[in-house]
């Protein structure tokens, strides 16, 4: 397991267990209520099914053989088991199907018939975000790999969006020949210039990328500010396409500290009111909420 758990194994007492499992992370939570315990994480995402199980063994030692809640791609079709999709509008309570012989729940994804669309791990965020904020209608903005723009009202997630901008930062400035190109992206100058101009021309944007390529080979472009650049205009363009969402909505944006920072910093400029939530938090409130429905049930 990667890092230290923060109480040591024979000091825990926990009743649960709470994990998010994606298709490269696994992260785990020993949970007595609602309080963390301790907490583990590992790269050993997507797995074959028979896999699962005798990792989740490993992944647990010296916790004890308590029940788990997990969210996230562990759900999916190539998951443990398939947790079937909910269908747009639903309330904001993660759905839950059990694993056969496994004190194991996984919560459902959620999915949209029209406009196509679905999330998994998502939908347990923003049943924390309503824990926290159970009067909250507004729009959550989850930023990550496939950004969700998602419109809650009445407890109900209403309808959502989906984003590839993660995706997209990620291929470009890896995979393409811009990665010879750019440094470190941060919320400069650079990023809030790229923003405003994808915003308000998005169909330009596209032509200003490989700019960013030429402009270091003609001239003294600064690595950083490039890789900034790109980054507001990927968050420029996706911007541009919520735009439904945002404007003239409260906006929660949920997920990891430095991405959120970039999008609320973008959305402030536009004159938006932005409150950023934890994204660990969010999914473990999520969680828990989730966990509180097992035990209520007969």
């Amino acid at each position: 397991m990667k890092g230290p758990e923060r109480i040591a194994a024979d000091r825990i007492a926990a009743d649960w267990i709470a994990i998010d499992w994606g298709t490269t992370n696994l992260r785990l939570w020993a949970m007595h209520g609602a309080r963390m315990q301790a907490r583990r994480e590992s790269r050993q995402g997507g797995l074959c099914r028979d896999d699962f199980a005798s990792v989740l063994a490993q992944a647990t030692q010296g916790w004890g053989e308590l029940p788990v809640v997990a969210c996230g791609m562990v759900g999916s079709r190539e998951g443990w088991v398939e947790a079937p999709y909910a269908a747009v509008p639903t309330q904001a309570v993660p759905r839950l199907v059990r694993v056969p012989g496994q004190r194991v729940w996984i919560a459902c994804g959620i999915r949209q018939q029209e406009p196509p669309d679905v999330m998994r791990g998502e939908e347990t965020q923003i049943a924390g975000l309503l824990a926290a904020r159970p009067d909250f209608d507004g729009v959550a903005c989850m930023p990550g790999t496939h950004t969700k723009w998602a419109r809650i009202s009445a407890g109900e997630l209403c309808h959502f969006q989906s984003f590839m901008t993660g995706e997209l930062f990620a291929l470009l400035s890896q995979k393409s020949v811009l990665r010879h190109t750019l440094g470190t992206a941060s919320g400069n100058a650079a990023f809030d210039e790229a923003v405003a101009e994808a915003l308000s021309q998005p169909h330009r944007a596209y032509g200003r990328l490989f700019q960013l390529r030429a402009a270091a080979l003609v001239g003294d472009q600064d690595p950083d500010n490039a890789a900034s650049r790109l980054s507001g205009l990927l968050i420029g363009c996706e911007l541009a396409g919520a735009k439904a969402y945002w404007l003239g909505q409260e906006i929660a944006i949920v997920g990891a500290e430095a991405l959120s920072a970039l999008y609320a910093r973008a959305l402030a400029a536009q004159g938006v009111t932005v409150h950023q939530a934890d994204g660990e938090a969010s999914t473990l409130a999520g969680l828990h909420r989730a966990w509180q429905s097992i035990r209520e049930t007969p």
